[in-house]
Order: structure tokens, then C-alpha cells, then sequence
């Protein structure tokens, strides 16, 4: 599963949304978290152009941009309010991982980059936005390409929570779902989640 998917993903049994998100493992290796940090850091604009992942065209004076988050072409405040809003999800995720690379990409992604774009917007050098290129490519990297291996997803309002096993979330109707195979999910990743977690009424299995 990528992370991009909590910016959609609501609970099948009432709809609530956004869905917190716990990540217990990642296929993604520490070296490739290492290479996205490396790039971010570096800001060269020519590497990151190369990618092409950030796609950023001008007709009559207005530019257009569009990427793997935002795949349709939108014009830039849109676009820039879209990946604002794509970025303020990473609020709900707890990264419960052992790679420290990781973590620091989501701690960049909260404590700098959604205070650099809301300020970009805020002030509207939208002619500018080369200087945020970095901060559109990591958080397209981090978000599309990066893949959780196991974790869990959790709703607020009705307690329900669904494992994430071999990067598939398995987010079936409660009769459908094998209680002793989940309860063993638990209990083997128990340890990356606070007692606090277990107290509350988990549906629909709990320890």
C-alpha cells in the first residue's frame, strides 16, 4: 500500500474520513528513503526536472501543473491547494517502522514543507515555483512511490481497524473477516502500538 492511498480511502462500514494510518513495515529500503532525502537536500532543479514527475506547463500566462498526487492538470493555486491538502493527511500516519529514514521524511513533510507551500500560496509567487520543486518531489516520492509492507488503518468514529498484510489493506464487512488469523495480526505487532490503542473498543476483534 502507498501512503497516497489515505488521501481517499474512508471506512467501508460509515464512511468516516481520513482513516489514521500505522505502518509497521515498508518494502521500500532505508538506501531508497536515503536517495529521496539526498535529492531534497541537494535542490537540483535540473535532477528533479529530469524525473518528470512534477509535469508544469504555461498557456496564456497561467501555469499548469499536474503530478502523480494530482494526475489531473490543474492550474497552479489549485494544484498547490490539492497537494496541501494531500500533505496535511500525513498528520494521521505513525510511522511505527524500524527505518529511521523514513521517519525523517515524514517529520520534513510536517515541520517544513507544509508551512513552506501554505506560505507559498499565502503570498502567491506562484511565478516562483521552481524554488518548491524539492519540497513537490519529495512528497510525491514519499507518498506514490513508497510501499507499506504491513500496518494497520484505523477509524476514529467507530473503532474498526484493518490490517495491512504483503501491501494489501484488507478492509473487508466484519462477517467476512477471519478473527483468529487477526487476532494473531495483533498480537504480533502489539508492541508497536501504545496500551492506550488496546483499551479502546476495537471492532471487531481486540486482544
Amino acid at each position: 500500500m502507498k501512503p497516497w492511498l489515505c488521501d481517499i480511502l474512508a471506512c467501508p462500514i460509515d464512511k468516516f474520513f481520513p482513516l489514521d494510518l500505522y505502518i509497521f513495515s515498508f518494502e521500500t529500503t532505508k538506501d531508497e528513503f536515503k536517495e529521496i532525502i539526498k535529492v531534497y537536500e541537494n535542490r537540483d532543479i535540473n535532477l528533479i526536472k529530469d524525473e518528470d514527475i512534477i509535469q508544469i506547463q504555461e498557456e496564456k500566462g497561467v501555469l499548469y501543473l499536474k503530478d502523480d498526487i494530482v494526475i489531473e492538470r490543474s492550474s497552479v493555486e489549485v494544484y498547490l491547494n490539492l497537494i496541501i491538502s494531500s500533505v496535511k493527511e500525513v498528520d494521521k500516519l505513525h510511522d511505527k517502522s524500524s527505518i529511521q529514514l523514513s521517519k525523517k521524511c515524514f517529520r520534513i513533510i510536517r515541520q517544513d514543507i507544509k508551512d513552506k507551500l501554505v506560505n507559498f500560496v499565502d503570498n502567491r509567487e506562484f511565478e516562483k515555483i521552481e524554488n518548491i520543486l524539492p519540497e513537490l518531489y519529495l512528497v510525491n516520492k514519499i507518498k506514490t512511490e513508497t510501499e507499506i509492507n504491513t500496518g494497520l488503518l484505523f477509524c476514529e468514529e467507530c473503532k474498526r481497524w484493518y490490517p495491512i498484510i504483503e501491501t494489501i489493506p484488507q478492509m473487508l464487512p466484519d462477517e467476512y473477516r477471519d478473527e483468529k488469523a487477526e487476532i494473531q495480526f495483533l498480537k504480533t505487532n502489539k508492541d508497536l502500538l501504545d496500551s492506550a490503542f488496546f483499551k479502546q473498543n476495537l471492532k471487531p476483534f481486540n486482544l
